[in-house]
């Protein structure tokens, strides 16, 4: 993000901070262990399947070029009774499509799902279209939801003679509760001999700290960390073949979680996130920038009037060399993480330049904190 000054993305994040953190607030804030885990077993299944949209204004497959959309459009026919194998079929009104959707948990036969129709040949454009009788299959094989209806495209395409407009994606749609879900999988929660939680964040303190709120709040040690992030549960006698009455219990537990110190970097767009942990060591810090400004004046020389010559460009360059020189800043031993962003700031650099300083303090071995790049 070049001519973005770092002052100001600061000045959001700490106004973030101040936002969230009211007068007497604590430090740390907490969080309930249902945003902090999962329940193991409870989880969402991924289908696919393969079908074809039909009533496109034109903006369909080209048949001729996509073989597998005339081969399903035959077969689909054959289906019902129409042989036009030998024939030349000429339309743009069909697509190929991937359908894709996820099956939620505890899901019931007869209840719906959304989708997510995707174009798989050449069509310009999936809108107006509607999606015929599609097999969704999970990852075993079976078919668990069948998906037909309209499509709802966020983007959309125009063009004439000798421009076009493209918006968005449109050749990716979605049909909201498009699939009916035919087969379930079975998952007895409440016969569990034990429920194990795992973490979102894996950490060790924080893995410690929801055991022991657990145990706490059921007078007994039912719950025991087994790793960073898994706590694993014995269900109490008074739970027994009522896990979901436990679960609903402990998932309101507030717990106060605990991660590493952590720098995000997107190379890309200039972001740079901290975590409130980062800690720095005493390190000086000096940034400068070096400027090559070259310049082309050529000129024209032409030979005098009824004389024998030829016109010659004469080159002309110009070359300036500048080097902006920033003072050596200082950034002492443990300072916290809003004093490193202002004695970052006091160099007067950018996203960009910040996020090399950063790599080399890191590099320098003073800077108490994990650096990802994405």
């Amino acid at each position: 993000m070049p001519g973005v000054s770092i002052s100001g993305i600061v000045r959001v994040v700490i106004a973030a901070f101040v936002a969230l953190a009211p007068l007497g607030a604590p430090a740390h804030a907490t969080s309930r262990v249902k945003d902090l885990a999962n329940i193991e077993g409870v989880r969402q299944n991924q289908l696919i399947g393969y079908g074809l949209v039909v009533g496109l204004n034109g903006t369909g497959d080209t048949l001729n070029n996509i073989p597998f959309t005339k081969q399903s459009l035959q077969a689909m026919l054959e289906r019902m009774g129409v042989n036009i194998r030998g024939a030349t079929i000429r339309t743009g009104n069909v697509a190929a499509v991937m359908v894709t959707g996820n099956l939620p948990a505890f899901a019931t036969q007869g209840t719906r799902m959304d989708v997510t129709v995707s174009a798989l040949g050449d069509a310009k454009s999936l809108q107006g279209g509607t999606l015929l009788v599609t097999p969704l299959l999970g990852a075993d094989g079976n078919v668990y939801a069948v998906a037909q209806g309209s499509l709802a495209i966020g983007g959309f395409q125009a063009e004439g003679a000798a421009a076009s407009v493209t918006r968005g994606v449109p050749t990716n749609g979605r049909i909201v509760n498009g699939a009916i879900i035919e087969r379930e999988i079975e998952f007895a929660l409440n016969r569990l001999p034990n429920v194990r939680l795992a973490l979102r964040n894996a950490d060790f303190t924080t893995a410690k700290r929801i055991a022991a709120a657990v145990n706490d709040f059921l007078g007994t040690k039912t719950a025991e960390p087994i790793d960073p992030s898994t706590v694993q549960l014995s269900l109490p006698k008074e739970f027994k073949g009522n896990v979901v009455a436990l679960l609903t219990e402990i998932e309101q537990l507030q717990v106060e979680p605990d991660v590493v110190a952590k720098i995000v970097i997107d190379e890309r767009s200039g972001i740079i996130v901290m975590g409130r942990d980062v800690r720095v060591a005493t390190v000086a810090v000096a940034q400068g920038n070096l400027t090559v400004s070259i310049s082309e004046t050529p000129q024209v020389s032409q030979p005098n009037p009824l004389a024998r010559g030829r016109t010659v460009v004469t080159p002309r360059s110009s070359v300036s060399v500048s080097e902006d020189g920033k003072k050596l800043a200082l950034v002492k031993n443990g300072v916290s993480l809003q004093e490193l962003v202002d004695g970052l700031n006091g160099l007067g650099i950018g996203p960009r330049d910040l996020i090399g300083i950063l790599q080399a303090i890191k590099a320098a071995g003073a800077i108490e904190a994990d650096i990802e790049v994405m």
